[in-house]
């Protein structure tokens, strides 16, 4: 528990020692104190499927389309109407995308997708960005019974162990169902878990966390989405078709939320970053993993059936 934890004083601890040293500069610095002390030697890991025409979709929706971009005009000495641009030619590529939805992939759902007076993507707030992240392990209760819905008694048993729900947080409930993800046919298949509606009104109007997210592409299983219909009527959000919930830990870690933000946008193409203790053993630190120069391709790039650019052996 003490590493569980040690994030969260890590990061206070850094914050108020950058805060005593007492001039306007360290105070400004703080942040980047922060940073070097907790959020740089932390590991992090992706919660977040990639997106391609194969993915597992809500049935009533299609699938997406990549290709290559065309060049829509002639540019005289350059470019053909018509044309691909490619490596050869042009020095570059683009990709053109049929999105045929906003609720793929991994996502995250604004009140709007459900109310006509809800809060859309593009009205979000920044405030967004980073909240401390709880995980409820019902797993092994799904393992049992694929059908499985977290209730107020597994939140409950959380908080006996770690303490109460952070206000503001974000709850993940894991039930490992993303492992299915390859599976197209049987992912979004019933029975698959979901959780109940006591649960989310508890988290909510008793804990008021930020949102909640699970790993499936739907809330519940009811035959009215009763717990997607409340969340979105009542101005919440949610997260859909998380990844890797089972490398994260139940308490102390961070989670940062990124989304694509079309202008009234009814869903958001998501990405979640857990952001764990230095010491947990999943995921990557900063000095692992730089992000700067990035790791060269084994093979050039090209599109393979589906329209997806990947490395591919001459």
């Amino acid at each position: 528990m003490r590493n569980v934890r040690s994030l969260k004083f890590v990061v206070l601890a850094a914050l108020a020692a950058a805060m005593v040293a007492g001039d306007a500069r360290s105070d400004n610095l703080a942040l980047w104190s922060v940073y070097d002390s907790a959020l740089k030697p932390a590991k992090y890991i992706d919660l977040t499927h990639s997106f391609s025409p194969t993915i597992p979709v809500w049935p009533g929706f299609a699938q997406a389309q990549f290709r290559a971009a065309v060049a829509v005009a002639d540019i005289p000495g350059e470019i053909v109407k018509g044309q691909e641009f490619t490596y050869a030619k042009d020095g570059f590529v683009a990709t053109a995308y049929g999105l045929p939805t906003d609720q793929y992939g991994t996502q995250l759902d604004p009140p709007a997708h459900w109310d006509e007076y809800g809060a859309t993507i593009s009205d979000l707030p920044a405030t967004y960005a980073v909240r401390p992240l709880v995980v409820v392990d019902v797993h092994d209760k799904v393992g049992a019974d694929p059908g499985y819905h977290a209730s107020v008694e597994d939140i409950a048993a959380w908080e006996d162990k770690h303490g109460r729900i952070p206000e503001g947080s974000v709850v993940m409930i894991r039930t490992d169902w993303s492992k299915k993800w390859d599976d197209v046919q049987r992912f979004s298949q019933k029975p698959f878990p979901g959780v109940s509606l006591a649960a989310l009104q508890f988290l909510h109007l008793q804990r008021h966390i930020l949102f909640h997210g699970h790993e499936p592409l739907d809330t519940d299983t009811t035959p009215t989405l009763e717990g997607e219909a409340w969340l979105m009527h009542n101005h919440f959000t949610q997260a859909e078709g998380v990844a890797n919930l089972d490398q994260v830990p139940e308490a102390g870690a961070l989670i940062a939320i990124g989304f694509a933000k079309p202008q009234g946008g009814t869903g958001g193409y998501a990405r979640y970053i857990a952001i764990a203790p230095a010491g947990w053993p999943y995921g990557v630190s900063v000095s692992e993993a730089p992000g700067a120069p990035l790791a060269k391709q084994p093979y050039p790039l090209r599109r393979n059936a589906d329209g997806v650019l990947v490395p591919t052996q001459p």
